[in-house]
């Protein structure tokens, strides 16, 4: 005698995997949605920097706004005071442990601009081992307007005692060089050849960390994987049900 065919599968919700999938595909979706909205803010300030760096420079730093013009190229000249140098810790190039140096320039006008003139080795921050860079008399500077360092839990407090700084204050850095005056920006030399070829410029880094089109796809394929498995898992047999 043939076999009694069997019921059709249909489509028989519970009420916990429910509870449980529903809320964790809300949370999926919406982290999937934010992401795609992150890789949209993301790639306009990539196209905004790039618009930036590819605008004419600056020359007047009294003009300057430091949120409006930041990544513009500006062309100084001045005079550096050496003994007022500062030093930007915990920086690296190329894997190598060093410091940033920080020098203030002397406009003609009297007024002062911060310089990040670049990176030296931890064992040539003693200016004394780079005498060559510390150029004097007037000097021209082509670099990059950049803003403060924003505060952050993961950056150290800055320590003026021991003049190391692991963020960009401008206020407290002119403080601890004695001088008045300073513009409310920092300028990031370019990539220029110093005498004796330290520091080295061209520091700045216009490229952004940008994933987030990878998190989109991950969250979205979990989403789609979790109702896959939810639907599977309540597809019933009626004879399953009665069992």
């Amino acid at each position: 005698m043939p076999l009694p065919e069997r019921g059709r599968r249909r489509f028989r919700p519970t009420l916990w995997p429910t509870l449980f999938t529903i809320p964790a595909l809300v949370v999926m979706l919406g982290l999937g949605v934010w992401q795609v909205q992150r890789l949209h803010w993301k790639l306009d300030l990539i196209a905004e920097r790039e618009a930036r760096l590819a605008a004419p420079a600056l020359d007047r730093p009294s003009e300057v706004e430091p949120a409006r013009d930041a990544f513009r190229h500006i062309a100084l000249e001045g005079v550096f005071l050496h003994e007022k140098e500062m030093y930007l810790a915990a920086r690296s190039l190329h894997g190598n442990v060093g410091y940033q140096v920080v020098t203030p320039l002397r406009l003609a006008d009297g007024s002062h601009v911060l310089v990040n003139r670049g990176w030296v080795p931890r064992d040539r921050k003693d200016p004394a081992r780079r005498p060559e860079g510390e150029v004097d008399g007037i000097v021209p500077i082509d670099g990059i307007v950049r803003g403060e360092s924003p505060p952050s839990i993961f950056v150290p407090e800055n320590e003026p005692e021991r003049n190391i700084w692991f963020s960009v204050d401008i206020a407290a850095m002119a403080r601890w060089a004695g001088l008045d005056r300073v513009v409310p920006f920092v300028v990031e030399a370019g990539p220029a050849e110093n005498p004796g070829g330290l520091p080295i410029g061209g520091q700045t880094r216009v490229e952004v960390r940008n994933e987030h089109l990878q998190y989109a796809i991950i969250w979205f394929a979990l989403a789609g994987a979790l109702a896959v498995i939810y639907v599977i898992y309540h597809m019933r047999r009626p004879e399953e049900d009665e069992g």
